[in-house]
């Protein structure tokens, strides 16, 4: 299944896997939401509940889209955050990849705290 990001003039699409993660969002389309920021990542606040699977991880690679079970949030990194070394990206606490971005994640660095987020199904 295929889903588009919404946020303000910029739109990202992305291919979701085949993760318990994945189905529960999947499930919830179409979302709204409000953007928060953290260095360069974009994150915010979705209706899913999902246990942090076996396999997540802190460390991601930009272009992997993530669900954050401390926050409720789904996190898209694009770059550093306050707390990445070395020039990776790294979350504030280990997330499921549930998604991986078909498009350039680096344009969602023009994305503002406050933009309205739409989430929906494509395929």
């Amino acid at each position: 299944m295929r889903i588009r990001f919404e946020m303000g003039g910029v739109s990202l699409e992305a291919e979701l896997l085949d993760t318990p993660t994945a189905k529960a969002i999947a499930a919830k389309l179409p979302i709204s939401s409000e953007a928060m920021t953290w260095g360069e990542e974009v994150y915010f606040e979705i209706p899913v509940k999902a246990a942090r699977e076996k396999d997540a991880k802190a460390v991601i690679t930009p272009g992997e889209i993530a669900y954050w079970p401390d926050g409720n949030a789904i996190a898209i990194g694009f770059g550093r955050t306050p707390i990445s070394q070395n020039g990776e990206t790294r979350l504030a606490s280990p997330c499921n990849i549930w998604a991986k971005a078909l498009g350039d994640v680096k344009t969602l660095k023009s994305v503002r705290a406050g933009t309205k987020i739409e989430v929906k199904k494509l395929s």
